[in-house]
């Protein structure tokens, strides 16, 4: 399975940025844009590209804090990361995330052995990307797991074209239960979302290693989010 480091040329104009590339040993497939967590394109991320890619998938991971630090890296067991990361987060250009996210969309449609369709998946605050992606760009297919902020933007719900899947763990510590309940309020009914909620679970319970990492809630979300891809994307 081969994979590299590519080059995105930002839509404003305002210059370049990395994306990491897994493809699949076809070298052909659907593309989904893997949206980072707060902590950079890491190991966990890289992983995720590279497992994409061995289900036939051409996998880009673009690196959404260039304007703020290109290139980098964070381990979620170092306090120290754990602080950058959060002052990285809260200094992030939501809008701007979004049209690079659209780049990376662009791009992977173009690409040679693309069959034209792109999705998304996000990660935590890549989770709430994901949901504006379904929004505000023309993924075919969008899904988030444990997205920040969802209920701030359930407004926006009416304008998706594509469909989206939602992974909502009960226990989320950064996403409590009023807004929990705000988002089935408002999505449940909308005929192109899908909510699937983990009883028990807390923030990032599918990401192998991590403090709250559940290998059974894992493997059932991320079943679901291959089947979902497959009937979406091919």
């Amino acid at each position: 399975m081969p994979a590299k480091y590519i080059t995105l040329n930002a839509k404003d104009g305002s210059g370049s940025y990395t994306g990491y590339l897994a493809l699949p040993d076809s070298g052909t497939g659907p593309g989904v844009v893997v949206i980072q967590e707060i902590f950079g394109i890491n190991t966990p991320m890289r992983e995720i590209c590279d497992q994409l890619a061995n289900q036939g998938y051409m996998a880009l991971c673009p690196d959404l804090f260039w304007r703020q630090e290109p290139g980098i890296q964070l381990n979620d067991k170092i306090q120290k990361d754990w602080d950058r990361a959060f002052e990285l987060y809260q200094g992030f250009d939501v809008d701007k995330g979004i049209d690079d996210i659209q780049t990376a969309l662009s791009w992977l449609r173009k690409a040679d052995g693309s069959n034209g369709k792109a999705g998304v998946i996000g990660y935590c605050l890549g989770g709430f990307l994901a949901y504006l992606s379904a929004c505000w760009t023309d993924a075919d297919a969008a899904v988030g797991y444990y997205g920040v902020s969802i209920d701030s933007k359930l407004d926006e719900a009416d304008t998706i074209k594509g469909h989206l899947l939602l992974h909502v763990a009960t226990e989320d510590e950064f996403v409590d239960k009023a807004a929990q309940q705000a988002m089935h309020n408002a999505l449940d009914n909308h005929p192109r979302i899908t909510l699937h909620d983990y009883e028990g679970m807390n923030h990032a319970f599918a990401r192998p290693g991590g403090t709250h990492y559940d290998e059974k809630a894992a493997k059932k979300a991320n079943d679901r989010t291959l089947e979902f891809l497959k009937t979406r994307l091919g």
